[in-house]
């Protein structure tokens, strides 16, 4: 799920330039942006960026109180300034969660605690997951299970409901043929090969997204003379696509079912109350799984990290997540 390219400012101190920052080769031929940020000697964390595809960014940074936090962010594989740009070979939520541990590794951190939103949150689930012992505390936001079921409920159920002229438009990018099962259909178009097949298609699906993530779009119908135009593609819908029709690469409700594994460790859930793409339910059911972790919920709020009351949630959350860490 989404996350936009947003460096929102804030006081000067947060605007540190990284402590470190290197490329680091995780095997088949991927190589991952990493950098490090706060004090040598701070709490050590992990940031993970949405999509998945999108990339971290500099606001990223300013989550994390500088004189608290040894803060790692990176880009995912295929995603900003990693390499290869976009690419989708030996890319699964698995290889995700290994490069995460050679990130960790590579820091010399024991235990980190680990922050995500939105597709963010699914990566963090599957790592925390797969390394408890290497996870001393979680904070989500907008949580995102990596389910079908989401999926066809955003932009099947939803995506209807709330914006059905929208709809109409996501519809008829497809032949009459495709409607029937349009989700598949779409990332087949995006991930075809021809231009003329996944420019349309990788368009529209970006921009219904990005209406959806919003809590005030300023439209709510797509364009569709411009679908065909000739300009710069969205990088994400193409990652998106990759994953989503690999049902993220994980087993059916995999993150859910694993949910005691999670036992043990402090956490924090933020949500937002009008997220039309990762609704509270799916944040409620989780935080009932898993009894270390706190929901707090932020009204007048949708999906954006920048959406009203979320980032400072999110900034909250880290500093008592981090309280409980140092008890």
């Amino acid at each position: 799920m989404p996350d936009p390219d947003v460096d929102t400012p804030t006081k000067p101190r947060d605007r540190a330039a990284p402590l470190t920052s290197l490329t680091l080769a995780v095997g088949d031929g991927h190589e991952l942006y990493v950098e490090s940020n706060g004090h040598p000697d701070g709490i050590p964390a992990v940031y993970l960026h949405g999509g998945p595809g999108s990339g971290c960014q500099p606001d990223h940074r300013r989550l994390f109180d500088a004189e608290r936090f040894h803060a790692v962010l990176f880009d995912q594989r295929g995603a900003g300034r990693s390499r290869p740009r976009g690419g989708r070979d030996a890319n699964t939520l698995p290889h995700l969660v290994a490069d995460m541990e050679a990130i960790r590794i590579h820091h010399g951190f024991e235990r980190w605690l680990v922050v995500g939103g939105s597709w963010g949150a699914t990566l963090a689930l599957a790592y925390a997951q797969a390394h408890p012992e290497r996870v001393s505390g979680i904070v989500l936001r907008a949580s995102f299970l990596g389910t079908r079921a989401e999926l066809d409920t955003a932009f099947l159920s939803t995506l209807p409901r709330f914006y059905p002229g929208l709809y109409e438009d996501f519809l008829s990018v497809l032949d009459e043929t495709e409607r029937a099962a349009p989700l598949g259909a779409y990332w087949r178009r995006i991930l075809d090969p021809d231009p003329a097949v996944h420019g349309p298609a990788s368009r529209a699906w970006g921009e219904t997204e990005a209406i959806l993530s919003l809590i005030a779009p300023k439209r709510s119908r797509l364009d569709r003379a411009a679908l065909n135009g000739n300009g710069t593609l969205p990088s994400t819908p193409f990652m998106e696509a990759h994953y989503f029709a690999n049902d993220c690469f994980l087993q059916p409700d995999q993150l859910m079912s694993n949910a005691g594994k999670l036992k043990g460790i402090p956490g924090i859930i933020v949500q937002g109350r009008y997220d039309l793409l990762c609704p509270p339910a799916t944040s409620q059911r989780l935080a009932a799984a898993w009894p270390d972790a706190e929901l707090r919920v932020i009204d007048a709020a949708g999906h954006l990290l920048y959406d009203p009351g979320i980032r400072d949630a999110v900034i909250k959350a880290i500093d008592d997540v981090a309280v409980r860490i140092v008890r």
